[in-house]
């Protein structure tokens, strides 16, 4: 069996920025256990794979140990595959995913994601919970909520964008929190955006995350009240870095951004 395999750059215009994913183009749908094989060996935080459907694609996600309900920039990657690489012709995509219908539209030349909105519970950032955030982070956090999902994904707010560029993370800690990701933010302060973030994940085989589309699905909302703005600039300001247009519409995210082709080839099973 040879199947087509395409890798992008996606929330970057620049070719080695951003977050790296794979496509996989599916006709039908293969066992999940060699999916899971196929971004096991890919080794990218994200490897998409997409089967076509009457009104769309099916869409599923993989990390190198787990398939994940929901992917930003694998969704952004496979849209601009399918547009570029693939000779798909609509102007929207329509993605049918493990989290319900994701609209996915061309607007010029940025790529634009709707997605549904997360939403948070605020934590207390005390006893054993403090002293494991201290252990995990070296650092305790000016504010901490959770996604309203038992075992979702923790943020936490620090003082500034410096606190966050300069936090050490000791993974092990990391994981040992009960939930799927951290997602680490402050005021852009000296960057030239709204907010900043990082994103770690190291229970789903993802130490630190590139550019994490997802994460702005709570970072949008979260900020949105902060410093009442619907619409705002983000950069994830991991070592590639990456840049996201981030709008709050009502219960919806849209996140927009660019990506780039890297790779066309083939898998030979």
């Amino acid at each position: 069996m040879r199947l087509p395999i395409f890798q992008a750059d996606a929330f970057t215009a620049e070719l080695f920025g951003g977050n790296p994913a794979a496509l996989v183009p599916l006709e039908q749908w293969l066992p999940n256990d060699l999916l899971q094989q196929i971004a096991t060996e890919n080794q990218l935080s994200e490897t998409a794979f997409t089967v076509p459907s009457a009104a769309g694609f099916q869409l599923r996600w993989f990390t190198p140990a787990s398939e994940v309900p929901l992917c930003g920039h694998a969704t952004l990657a496979a849209a601009h595959l399918l547009w570029t690489e693939l000779g798909c012709g609509h102007r929207e995509i329509l993605f049918s995913t493990l989290s319900g219908e994701l609209r996915v539209q061309r607007e010029k030349d940025l790529i634009a994601m709707d997605f549904p909105a997360q939403k948070m519970q605020p934590l207390t950032t005390s006893g054993a919970f403090a002293d494991n955030l201290k252990q995990a982070f070296g650092c305790l956090p000016r504010n901490a909520v959770r996604e309203e999902s038992e075992g979702g994904k923790l943020l936490l707010e620090f003082a500034g964008a410096a606190q966050v560029a300069a936090l050490k993370p000791d993974m092990r800690s990391v994981a040992a929190l009960p939930y799927q990701g951290v997602v680490c933010t402050a005021t852009g302060d000296e960057y030239p955006c709204d907010f900043v973030s990082r994103f770690f994940a190291p229970n789903v085989g993802i130490d630190e995350d590139p550019v994490t589309g997802f994460a702005h699905t709570l970072l949008t909302p979260y900020w949105a009240e902060k410093l009442d703005l619907a619409q705002m600039q983000a950069r994830q300001i991991s070592a590639r870095g990456g840049v996201l247009e981030c709008q709050l519409q009502s219960n919806r995210v849209i996140l927009r951004g660019r990506a780039v082709t890297y790779m066309r080839g083939e898998i030979r099973l």
